[in-house]
């Protein structure tokens, strides 16, 4: 394939590139700036200077491509509404436009559980359910607005399709594991109810495999979870993830019941005060990591040929290995 890929110098992104370069694909990325664009030439793509608001660097990017993936988003925890809803719904309006503009045939977003957060568990959720009413503010929320712009832009010339990942892990992550073992080593970190419910997964390598057979047999106007073979509970599976890095969670837990409340006057107390870091405890945490988050990706199975590549012991022995060998060089 010829492709345009968009955050390719991010944690899902260098891992598409890699397997892109390894298939024998073109590829194009969008680079926001010097380093980006070191990045990813290093995963073996072209650099195209620019961001989500240069379209004629993103149309003449995509200029003979098969397929677009949009993996560029604004995950923080916190900060300006404005600042989400211009990179994750206006960002995703523009490189749509640019797609279509371009002839690209195929657009596949990278979505995530997270636009279905509300603040309430998520039980073995599927395709079906509906958004929320009232989704967590700032990225579930501009990540709900911009998945709906994604399904309602398919029609003949441009086949649109979502991919929903769930709680992205493995190699290179720069977000969720050091996050994790940040708190414990300042000595910040709590379980939610014991972290005793159990939890969806998506190795990076997964969610790649899951991606590229959206773009080859993905139904237009679709969305589909992808995840590691069945679940774990969320206590088993954080604390071997953080054994990777050699560090070990205490037992320190709050209920749920007391959490939920605390984190929602946090969160307004925050924003009145117009604070630019987030709180010590926020209601995008909680929907999270808080209670159980589990998907069935049976319809990326049954439609897309979905099988994990990788096992979820596979991946975190990939992950011990690989902090042996760094303990080793060091």
């Amino acid at each position: 394939m010829d492709v345009f890929v968009t955050g390719g110098s991010g944690f899902i992104g260098t891992h598409l590139l890699e397997r892109l370069e390894e298939r024998g694909d073109t590829v194009n990325a969008l680079a926001r700036s010097d380093g980006s664009a070191r990045t990813v030439e290093a995963c073996g793509a072209t650099a195209v200077r620019g961001n989500l608001g240069d379209m004629e660097a993103m149309k003449e990017g995509m200029q003979d491509c098969d397929v677009v993936f949009h993996l560029a988003a604004k995950a923080d925890r916190w900060g300006p509404r404005d600042a989400f809803f211009d990179v994750n719904v206006r960002g995703t309006e523009n490189i749509l436009e640019a797609a279509r503009e371009a002839n690209v045939k195929t657009f596949v977003h990278t979505s995530t559980e997270a636009v279905l957060a509300d603040g309430t568990p998520l039980h073995n959720v599927d395709e079906t359910e509906p958004y929320p009413d009232k989704p967590i503010p700032r990225y579930p929320e501009t990540k709900g607005e911009a998945e709906r712009r994604v399904v309602a832009a398919n029609d003949e010339e441009l086949t649109t399709v979502a991919v929903r990942p769930r709680f992205v892990w493995g190699p290179r992550d720069e977000t969720l594991l050091p996050e994790f073992v940040e708190a414990i080593e300042s000595g910040q970190f709590v379980w939610f109810d014991g972290g005793r419910y159990p939890t969806s997964t998506s190795h990076v390598y997964n969610v790649v495999e899951g991606h590229i057979l959206a773009a080859e047999n993905g139904e237009g106007g679709e969305v589909y979870f992808v995840a590691d073979d069945g679940t774990v509970e969320f206590r088993e599976f954080i604390t071997e993830l953080v054994r990777t890095r050699g560090v070990e969670p205490p037992d320190r837990s709050v209920p749920s019941w007391l959490a939920k409340p605390a984190a929602s006057v946090l969160g307004t107390v925050w924003s009145t005060l117009g604070r630019p870091n987030p709180p010590p405890l926020d209601r995008m945490t909680l929907a999270i990591v808080g209670h159980e988050v589990t998907v069935d990706d049976t319809k990326a199975r049954e439609e897309l040929g979905y099988e994990p590549v990788v096992t979820r012991e596979e991946g975190l022995e990939e992950l011990r290995k690989g902090s042996r060998e760094e303990f080793a060089v060091r």
